[in-house]
């Protein structure tokens, strides 16, 4: 298999990793906003709010995002992998705009702006790093 170029199937995962993550993220958003403060030192609120639907909706997404992340990693490097999940940022930035409606300052969309484009550069290398195959006997080696 050519490492520079990915197959379908391939891409669908990096859509996963980039999408899965920012929509849990969001959805633990929601649920969360509805919930008092919550602090470590009461366990029981705590475990109250990871049953509440948007809660365990957002954990279900984020269980996918590291099936999928894991995935990714297991046929392509990291620094090609992290990327996909940076483009997450444009996701969450329009996702808190228009489904819960929060305020985001023309710095923050600057940054995030940045960050899309830091992510075509980095897409435009190999997904794999080529490295020599071992020796695969000692004598071989020496």
């Amino acid at each position: 298999m050519s490492h520079s170029r990915l197959k379908p199937g391939q891409y669908a995962i990096l859509g996963l990793v980039s999408i899965s993550a920012p929509l849990g993220d969001t959805l633990l958003d929601r649920g969360m906003s509805h919930m008092p403060p919550i602090s470590l030192a009461h366990p029981s609120a705590l475990l109250a709010a990871v049953f509440t639907p948007w809660v365990v909706a957002g954990i279900a997404l984020l269980i996918g995002f590291f099936a999928s992340y894991l995935t990714a990693l297991s046929w392509a490097d990291l620094t090609y992998v992290l990327p996909a999940t940076a483009f997450g940022n444009v996701i969450v930035a329009l996702l808190s705009k228009f489904w819960l409606h929060e305020e985001i300052s023309p710095s923050r969309w600057a940054g995030i702006a940045l960050i899309t484009v830091g992510v075509g550069f980095v897409a435009q290398g190999p997904s794999r790093t080529e490295h020599p195959a071992p020796p695969s006997s000692p004598e071989e080696a020496g």
